[in-house]
């Protein structure tokens, strides 16, 4: 089997599962997510485009229900013995077969939680399973149980987290050695992720993010390549990923000269991350955390240019977004813990002078101050030729 992870660290998470279903009184769990299958057993597929579920039970059980594609995917790279397959056939539901299966492992009339939230489950099947089991068991949205367990990394899961933010950096620095005038935005971005490939990482759980002109304003990638201008300005967010753990990073890289609207925009999100760095840490919220933000950007007249979140949790993640809970934004009471892995960024869009600035990276949280995983200088990068 390809397992990622030590016997007893999976022993561990179990243990812990299932003493938060019995804290919640549940008697078995439907996983449908396949960050969690992936933390609970080393299942490691993006077969979960498909109906699959892993069924877990306080008393120990774990059962997959999946296709027969991933049957051997589950064999090689999970802890799973009980693997069943449900058949493609006419109109047969893999919801009935995973009733008929929920009622072998005698489930009638128990408590089920289930995981809605998730790319793993699609709002059709949402709807059938809540059809076909309201009458066959007492089930509830248990969605929030496994991600604040996955939240807290243990020192086998930091390990790969920290070779992830050594691809990181090593990918920044492979892609600053394109950023130039005339560079193509095609080979800066098989720069930064050839370095994670050569380094022996993994795909990101989304595309990274590129945009270069009026486009270094874009928080999400899109289609399309351009030329570097001899004055221009690129926009890069990215992550190490390992073991499909990621550590991400973000920054503006300005071509030719700074402009003032640059610099002004970049001390604002350098005062603004030195302030998010205050409230990492344990006991403060992920609401302070954004209050800090806010407050610094503020204080230089960024409220039309920023976003209404500056960050969140990173962990183990799959397509098609490595982000994870809890996020950075007003109000959220979640709280900072130690052994947390979080990414802050520090995004400005100015759309009225077209002039973008970024500054991110992901920190480690301790009992005390946050340790940032990236070697990177925090100083505004230039390009002048």
């Amino acid at each position: 089997m390809a397992l990622h992870f030590s016997e007893a660290e999976f022993e561990n998470r179990f243990d812990r599962l299932k003493a938060s279903m019995e804290a919640q009184k549940l008697d078995a769990m439907l996983l449908f997510a396949q960050e969690s299958m992936y933390w609970l057993t080393g299942y490691d597929t993006f077969g979960f485009c498909f109906f699959q579920c892993l069924v877990v039970t306080r008393e120990g059980d774990k059962v997959l229900l999946t296709r027969s594609a991933d049957q051997r995917q589950a064999r090689h790279t999970s802890n799973i013995a009980d693997i069943r397959i449900w058949i493609d056939r006419g109109s047969a539901s893999p919801v009935g077969q995973l009733k008929d299966l929920l009622f072998d492992m005698d489930l009638l009339g128990s408590r089920i939680g289930i995981e809605y939230e998730t790319h793993g489950m699609t709002g059709r099947i949402g709807l059938q399973i809540n059809a076909g089991l309201t009458s066959f068991a007492d089930i509830s949205d248990a969605s929030e149980l496994i991600p604040e367990l996955r939240a807290v990394k243990s020192a086998e899961e930091i390990a790969y987290v920290r070779k992830a933010a050594e691809l990181a950096d090593k990918a920044y620095y492979a892609a600053l050695e394109e950023i130039r005038p005339g560079a193509d935005e095609g080979r800066i971005l098989a720069a930064l992720q050839g370095a994670i490939f050569e380094g022996g990482g993994d795909y990101p759980a989304n595309e990274f993010i590129i945009g270069s002109g009026r486009d270094a304003l874009l928080c999400r990638y899109k289609a399309g390549r351009r030329i570097l201008d001899a004055q221009d300005q690129i926009t890069l967010e990215w992550a190490g990923s390992y073991r499909h753990y990621h550590a991400a990073l973000m920054r503006t890289v300005v071509i030719g000269a700074a402009s003032d609207r640059h610099r002004e925009m970049y001390a604002a999100a350098r005062e603004a991350l030195a302030a998010v760095e205050t409230q990492l840490v344990p006991g403060r919220t992920f609401g302070d955390v954004f209050d800090a933000h806010a407050e610094r950007m503020d204080a230089h007249d960024m409220v039309p240019h920023r976003l209404n979140a500056c960050g969140y949790s990173l962990g183990a993640r799959f397509t098609p977004s490595w982000m994870d809970a809890p996020m950075a934004y007003k109000a959220n009471p979640a709280v900072v813990k130690p052994d947390m892995v979080i990414f802050m960024h520090m995004i400005l869009m100015d759309s009225i002078t077209g002039t973008a600035m970024t500054l991110g990276q992901t920190y480690l949280t301790t009992e005390g101050a946050p340790e940032s995983l990236s070697t990177l200088p925090l100083d505004l990068p230039v390009k002048s030729g």
